[in-house]
């Protein structure tokens, strides 16, 4: 009902969805989940990486044997020798605990010498004996002069 000369006006939001709601029907055609299995399994949430605000070690734990611990010393005895000049070969007294790839990572960064291959023991006072077979292009009496000091 508009007064005589002024413009009808346009019908209101709420009744214009009114009348849609009128038209179309309130009750919506709900579309059920398909499920393919009896057990239910709880989605995977997000998981955040941990940025913790303190440190929870005081002192961050080193590796327990570095290179300088691996190797204790070389042994110059008289067999060591022999194999030194005979077989291209360093005798070293090694760390109980260490192995043979420890043996020659130690090798490499210590005296900057390729092996190939490393024989280990356990001598009877239990100390640990290895036996580093240097190759052939090396040679053993000549490290064991300069680096090693014990010819």
């Amino acid at each position: 009902m508009s007064l005589p000369g002024s413009k009808p006006s346009k019908p209101s939001a709420k009744a214009s969805a009114a009348a849609k709601a009128t038209l179309r029907g309130v009750n919506s055609h709900k579309v059920r989940k398909v499920r393919l299995s009896t057990t239910f399994h709880q989605p995977k949430t997000l998981q955040l990486s941990r940025s913790p605000k303190y440190p929870r070690k005081s002192i961050p734990s080193e590796p327990r044997l570095d290179h300088h611990k691996v190797i204790v010393h070389p042994l110059n005895t008289e067999s060591a020798m022999k194999k030194i000049e005979e077989n291209n070969t360093l005798v070293f007294i090694v760390d109980v605990k260490s192995n043979k790839r420890q043996i020659k990572d130690a090798l490499k960064k210590l005296y900057d010498v390729d092996t190939i291959k490393i024989n280990t023991l356990v001598r009877p006072d239990g100390s640990k004996k290895a036996y580093a077979r240097l190759t052939p292009d090396v040679d053993a009496l000549d490290i064991a002069a300069t680096k090693l000091a014990i010819v």
